[in-house]
């Protein structure tokens, strides 16, 4: 009787699985997200703080580097703050309103950061294989375009996928099988037709993961063209290592997204989607800024610079 009343009422707060079917990790994971956590913020708060004090850094891969460093801190600050309240309390619920706020700034940001990598891999392209003409080609006023294009593409297309989560019916269960509000677990738990959802959803993996992924691989193929045909070592050394490090940057995000988005719902596995969203929603965001930081001559030495200003 219970259970029937359950189904007739609109649900109004969902409860974030998150690890607890793992209670002997418990401390583990309060450990390493809090610290995984610190590091991404601190990290991508000294990039912006370095590309924004540092004239030596007011070029458009910085500027694009600087963007990166934002929506990286707004994946993590939307997914990890909640999962810690549940790994510390044991039981973790989110209003709807909540689900509804959270799933917004993660499809934004990560979005964002799929689109922005694109518009990375063309800059590498351009200083590569027009470094004559890299300065007018990328002018502040396009990398300022591309940089609102970006934000405002991908916000449109946060609203679009949380409007029509709103307009679902979610009667119970609800609990969600995952340590956030995502997309595909959220869809199983509705009970009202999901399909404009999963036609969106599909439309959004071919543009985000798939054209954006061609047009990245696309600009590489030419970049690495480009440095084969160099006739100096020194010359196909550098032009690797300003490259090296986005392309790290681009295998990992793209391997963890494709991992947990690019499957029908149908087949949708809790435990492998958990372990890839940790990958390009906790551990991607650390590693950004030292892959960055720890590749690059400039942003060392702009680093060497503030830091004595802080000790005084």
């Amino acid at each position: 009787m219970m259970m029937l009343r359950l189904n007739q009422t609109e649900v109004t707060e969902f409860v974030l699985e998150g690890f607890s079917e793992h209670p002997d990790l418990r401390l583990f994971l309060i450990g390493c997200f809090l610290s995984l956590y610190m590091m991404a913020l601190m990290g991508n708060i000294v990039i912006i703080a370095l590309v924004t004090s540092s004239t030596g850094l007011h070029s458009p891969m910085y500027f694009f580097l600087c963007n990166l460093a934002t929506m990286d801190i707004v994946c993590t600050s939307s997914v990890i703050p909640k999962a810690l309240v549940g790994l510390v309390s044991g039981e973790n619920t989110i209003s709807f309103k909540g689900c509804m706020a959270q799933l917004f700034f993660l499809v934004w940001s990560a979005s964002s950061e799929l689109l922005l990598l694109t518009v990375m891999a063309y800059d590498r392209y351009v200083a590569i294989c027009f470094p004559l003409h890299y300065s007018s080609r990328m002018s502040p006023q396009l990398c300022g375009a591309l940089a609102v294009g970006v934000w405002s593409i991908c916000a449109l297309n946060a609203s679009v996928h949380t409007g029509l989560m709103t307009r679902l019916s979610f009667c119970g269960p609800k609990i969600i099988t995952h340590f956030f509000c995502e997309i595909p677990p959220l869809l199983l738990l509705s009970c009202s037709p999901t399909y404009i959802n999963s036609v969106m959803t599909l439309v959004a993996d071919a543009f985000y993961g798939g054209i954006n992924f061609v047009l990245t691989l696309l600009s590489y193929g030419y970049i690495i063209g480009s440095i084969l045909r160099m006739r100096s070592a020194e010359g196909k050394r550098k032009a690797f290592s300003t490259c090296s490090s986005h392309l790290i940057v681009v295998s990992v995000y793209y391997s963890s997204v494709f991992c947990a988005y690019i499957s029908p719902a149908s087949s949708y596995s809790p435990e492998r989607s958990k372990v890839s969203s940790v990958l390009y929603s906790v551990l991607s965001p650390t590693l950004n800024p030292l892959i960055y930081t720890l590749r690059n001559k400039d942003v060392k030495l702009a680093l060497g610079r503030i830091l004595p200003s802080f000790s005084h």
